[in-house]
């Protein structure tokens, strides 16, 4: 990856005047932003449909693009919409993003916007788009949720949940309308993220995507492909997926993904995940891959226990899948190695040539053993955080909500930050940015709450907890002076 930095910041939390992030003048600012700051990466969560909880990490497609993050303002200007149909979600601009109304808001302007252009006979590009491979199963999957009231599809009639041939072809007559509108608003996500892209490429700026390794069971994924999942003849899955008690959680923490029947995919030379994997590395210049030690070993939960506690670890492909979907080319990849780490999952990322992840707020923490993410000890092959978008931010993480600046409640572990440091800690976000940047880790990644200096009022999410995450967004543009700052930081590092 090179020496380099960037910044951790996911599109919906971007300021707009459209009530969410987006990928038009919004991403193109924020490229512009981290131009000027000389920085090389810009990571963001996955930015597929967002699913239960509005978690983008619970997506109904592994594929498909999230309507919320289409810039409106960018369809004025196709012609698509009027600006005074899109102007009245100004008042959703102020404050975190209420997913409650903007998300039937929004749709309706998508479908009104999907409508006109399909009655032009659509854009260039849109025949070759429509051809490509997932869409139609999206579409469907999407069209028949909005006929059912977004039920789950093991709600829906048992001929359409279990895929009736026949069931489905009349269907897909009776709802060719609604299936047209879906494959015209993922072709407007589609058009908008590669020019995007191009966008920030043209300004030395890379994309790192993210990747959950699993898939969530009410998705277009698993109702299109039920038989390469562990699941129960009413389609729902008997194990699930999770973590055992760690870090964030004394029960462990119980996802509820259904989980891969591995056999059939090397039965099939991985071709699913080969094709997965495909659409990430166009969309995305890097990718991250969530919970990478899943493909050494997961952690396996009988569906009807309520938390991750009574689990066992099972045996995953391992290098079998990575030795398959090499003849693809070239895998830039990022394993996010944190949590519970065998030799085992260290060997299979190095010998792919996968570089890890560190967590500087680890190293300073109250555990036992916190020396293998202490800055200092960081090896070549890895990509440093001062937290990710599942910590505190730094200045929540190290003072608290009730006891900012109180030096006499510091813990051991944060004295010990602030030896390292010989500050006082009213800094301690650039304190750390700092110690992060000037580590040997070959790349290094700020989440954007830490460049602003935000405490736990920012916090993007905090594992175990279903309420008020992935609401978080930025009040204004990166300020100019924050800018130099970061600039200053990279360029006395060598970062850049």
């Amino acid at each position: 990856m090179g020496r380099h930095s960037g910044v951790l910041a996911h599109v919906s939390s971007l300021p707009t005047t459209e009530g969410i992030g987006t990928i038009g003048e919004a991403g193109r600012q924020f490229v512009r932003s981290l131009a000027d700051a000389g920085q090389r990466y810009w990571q963001m969560l996955p930015v597929g449909p967002t699913g239960y909880q509005d978690s983008p990490y619970q997506s109904p497609s592994t594929h498909a693009g999230n309507p919320l993050l289409i810039d409106l303002d960018d369809l004025v200007a196709d012609g698509w919409l009027r600006s005074s149909e899109v102007e009245p979600l100004a008042e959703l601009s102020r404050g975190r993003v209420d997913f409650g109304a903007l998300i039937p808001r929004k749709r309706q302007l998508l479908t009104t916007a999907a409508t006109r252009f399909l009655r032009s006979d659509g854009g260039r590009g849109y025949d070759a788009f429509r051809q490509t491979q997932w869409l139609d199963e999206f579409a469907i999957f999407s069209a028949l949720k909005t006929s059912f009231d977004q039920r789950p599809w093991v709600e829906w009639p048992p001929e359409l949940a279990m895929r009736d041939a026949a069931a489905v072809r009349d269907a897909s007559q009776r709802l060719a309308e609604s299936i047209e509108v879906e494959r015209a608003i993922q072709f407007f996500f589609h058009r908008q993220w590669d020019a995007l892209h191009a966008f920030a490429r043209r300004r030395g700026i890379e994309m790192i995507g993210d990747l959950p390794i699993f898939v969530a069971h009410d998705s277009a994924d698993v109702w299109s492909r039920p038989d390469l999942f562990y699941l129960g003849e009413d389609g729902r899955p008997f194990i699930v997926a999770g973590v055992p008690p760690d870090y964030f959680s004394s029960t462990g923490q119980r996802w509820g993904n259904p989980l891969y029947r591995w056999d059939r995919h090397r039965a099939e030379g991985y071709r699913w995940w080969a094709e997965r994997l495909g659409g990430a590395f166009a969309r995305f210049d890097l990718v991250r891959i969530d919970h990478f030690r899943g493909f050494v070993a997961y952690w396996e939960i009988p569906a009807s226990e309520p938390t991750a506690v009574k689990g066992r670890w099972v045996e995953g492909p391992g290098a079998d899948l990575f030795n398959r979907i090499r003849a693809m080319g070239e895998l830039p990849i990022i394993a996010e190695d944190l949590g519970i780490i065998t030799p085992e999952v260290t060997a299979l990322r190095r010998q792919f040539g996968f570089p890890g992840m560190r967590v500087a707020q680890f190293g300073f923490d109250v555990e036992a053993d916190t020396s293998l993410h202490h800055p200092h000890n960081y090896p070549l092959d890895v990509v440093a955080y001062t937290g990710t978008h599942d910590n505190d931010t730094t200045v929540g993480w190290f003072w608290g909500d009730n006891h900012r600046h109180d030096r006499r409640r510091l813990n051991r572990n944060r004295r010990r930050l602030l030896q390292t440091t010989g500050t006082r800690g009213e800094e301690i976000n650039w304190e750390m940015i700092d110690l992060v940047f000037e580590s040997n880790a070959s790349a290094a990644i700020i989440p954007i709450q830490d460049v602003l200096g935000l405490g736990s009022e920012a916090r993007m999410n905090t594992p175990g907890t279903e309420i008020g995450n992935w609401t978080w967004r930025m009040s204004e543009p990166i300020p100019p002076r924050l800018l130099e700052r970061l600039a200053k930081a990279t360029e006395k590092s060598y970062r850049r």
